[in-house]
């Protein structure tokens, strides 16, 4: 019997070597996070839908345990490990559990140096852009730059493409051509914040 992954579902991606803070409250979720603790051992992250979960997540290992209130509950920082597809869900405990295959790239040629260049140029741009204080500086010797990136922009189904997708160079195509649309967005969202108290008056910028 192939060992089953528990399967933690959060609307929220996590990427390879990328940390996600979570609180954890839930009983059935304090029991598999205790397990992973007690055993240095991986549980998986899964988007949630509307009528279920994503097929594709990765798995998080407990890197460090911030907090362990009387109750039980939890403040731990995961850091991402390994991407999986999953075959089979189990239900014979209180948190889900699945049978999984896991998978890395398939393309592995080196990234157009151009493609990179501009891909950094939008993502500084969206930093620029964003009120945000909590978006890491990327690793930029990190063979799989995308995930980095992916990681600070705040759409959730755009980042499951970017997860389940097995080329570096076309997630960093992907995210060139997101972030071309998605920087004009934010900045506009921005102005809105500082111009409501004042009268809410604003403009669109153009093409939008």
């Amino acid at each position: 019997m192939p060992r089953l992954l528990p399967l933690f579902p959060l609307q929220m991606v996590v990427f390879p070597r990328t940390h996600l803070p979570l609180h954890i409250f839930e009983n059935r979720y304090k029991e598999m996070v205790a397990e992973a603790i007690a055993e240095k051992s991986e549980f998986g992250v899964v988007l949630t839908k509307d009528d279920g979960i994503m097929n594709a997540g990765c798995t998080v290992l407990v890197e460090k345990v911030l907090t362990t209130y009387p109750d039980g509950r939890m403040d731990i920082v995961t850091r991402g490990a390994r991407r999986f597809e999953i075959l089979s869900l189990n239900l014979d405990k209180e948190y889900l559990r699945g049978e999984v295959e896991f998978f890395n790239d398939e393309d592995t040629a080196e990234v157009p140096l151009d493609l990179r260049a501009q891909v950094l140029k939008s993502f500084g741009a969206m930093l620029e852009a964003s009120e945000s204080t909590f978006i890491p500086e990327p690793v930029l010797s990190d063979p799989q730059l995308s995930f980095q990136l992916a990681q600070a922009v705040n759409d959730v189904a755009f980042q499951s493409v970017i997860l389940r997708n097995r080329s570096e160079t076309d997630r960093l195509r992907q995210l060139s051509q997101f972030l071309h649309q998605y920087v004009p967005r934010l900045k506009h969202t921005e102005k809105m914040k500082q111009l409501a108290p004042l009268n809410g008056f604003g403009h669109k910028p153009a093409g939008l």
